[in-house]
């Protein structure tokens, strides 16, 4: 494979094993993980690919084909949080939350690449921490379970980056099998795998990757994880995931007590609560074998991203608008917002079409060209080859 003779040649030997771990696409359930709710995501087939071999001297070297910079070296010293820089901070954070975990890893040499588009809000950072995770658990034989590397590898981006994520990312890299979708319960971390075989029903889900971040988001996840903690708090509650929507007039007639804030506050509330709910009923939907009656739930499950978290921004907006007005069944954002990704639930028959008002649509308001493609339930994080192929995706 191409990865192992770059390894080869940067580190003047053969990797020891190639591990992969996919980005993810959250069909429902946003805003939700941290607050211990539902989330219903599926892994893609683009990945992280990662050569690596141990080390005797406790020395982590990491290198990317995608990044500029070269080869970066953190010594023992040096593994700590807020000491290693950009993008090598998030395999570093890995080996540092194994470290303070208890486990016994010592030193690697890594070389990465992706096919995982990045600020798309498909989870390139997750891909990232779980490969690394799995390669690590692997080569020092912790025996650690995909959910425990999962947690592990959220630490990290957590505690070692200061991205305040909740776990879906990781645990849907780590756990998801082919064919099917991951419906997590956030708060236990059980999950169970629901097929979803949306070409069977004649059904395509399509990714538009807006290509955008807006600067807007910049902090925005932490104040909205602030703010559903003040919710949550005025409730007398420890999260939202225990707020039931048929109790939601109530809980938000308690909200605006608590004076300023409230209006921001209440939106929050009302969005956690409602896209917990749109999880179950798409859960029911699937299992009752009508993928299609998903659609409108999509749809409405934007409008309260828009609404109530107000995390959308034009040309999401616009995404979703222009891919339903041409046929789709239904289409969200998805991710953090302000930039990214939506999903696009649309028929067979309807892909070129709804793909060809989107590109219009862009180009008429002025926007850079949008990127679709195909969302196929993909499996989890593995070993081998056959998991790695170079240029998945691409």
């Amino acid at each position: 494979m191409r990865i192992a003779a770059e390894f080869d040649a940067l580190y003047g030997a053969r990797p020891e094993g190639i591990w992969a771990a996919p980005g993810r696409v959250n069909l429902i359930g946003e805003y939700t993980d941290f607050n211990e709710g539902y989330v219903l995501p599926l892994a893609l087939p683009h990945t992280t690919v990662a050569a690596v071999a141990r080390r005797d001297d406790g020395v982590l070297r990491v290198h990317s084909r995608d990044a500029a910079g070269g080869v970066v070296r953190v010594d023992p010293a040096d593994l700590a949080p807020g000491r290693v820089p950009g993008w090598a901070a998030y395999p570093a954070g890995v080996a540092w939350a194994l470290r303070d975990a208890g486990h016994a890893v010592g030193g690697a040499d890594i070389h990465v690449t992706s096919t995982v588009p990045t600020g798309a809000g498909l989870s390139s950072s997750a891909a990232l921490e779980v490969v690394t995770a799995l390669a690590l658990n692997d080569l020092y034989g912790l025996g650690l379970s995909r959910p425990e590397l999962a947690v592990l590898a959220q630490r990290a981006e957590n505690d070692f980056v200061g991205v305040p994520c909740g776990v879906m990312d990781q645990m849907t890299s780590a756990c998801a099998t082919e064919g099917h979708a991951l419906f997590l319960d956030t708060r236990d971390l059980s999950y169970r795998q629901i097929p979803f075989d949306l070409a069977a029903a004649g059904l395509r889900l399509l990714v538009v990757d807006t290509r955008v971040k807006h600067a807007l988001g910049d902090g925005a996840y932490a104040e909205r994880r602030a703010g559903c903690e003040a919710g949550a708090r005025a409730l007398g509650v420890r999260t939202l995931r225990e707020v039931d929507v048929t109790r939601l007039d109530d809980a938000l007639r308690e909200v605006d007590a608590i004076g300023d804030g409230a209006d921001t506050v209440r939106g929050y509330v009302r969005h956690v609560v409602t896209d917990n709910d749109r999880v179950a009923r798409v859960i029911r939907l699937l299992d009752g074998g009508d993928p299609r009656a998903v659609g409108p739930l999509l749809v409405e499950g934007h409008a309260s991203l828009r609404d109530d978290m107000k995390v959308s921004c034009a040309e999401l907006d616009l995404a979703v608008e222009t891919a339903v007005g041409a046929g789709a069944l239904g289409a969200r954002m998805t991710g953090g917002g302000f930039g990214g990704s939506a999903v696009v639930l649309v028929e067979d028959e309807a892909v070129d079409a709804v793909a060809k008002a989107v590109g219009e649509a862009f180009a008429c308001a002025g926007y850079g060209e949008p990127g679709v493609f195909e969302a196929v339930a993909s499996a989890g994080a593995g070993r081998g080859a056959a998991r790695c192929c170079d240029g998945v995706g691409r």
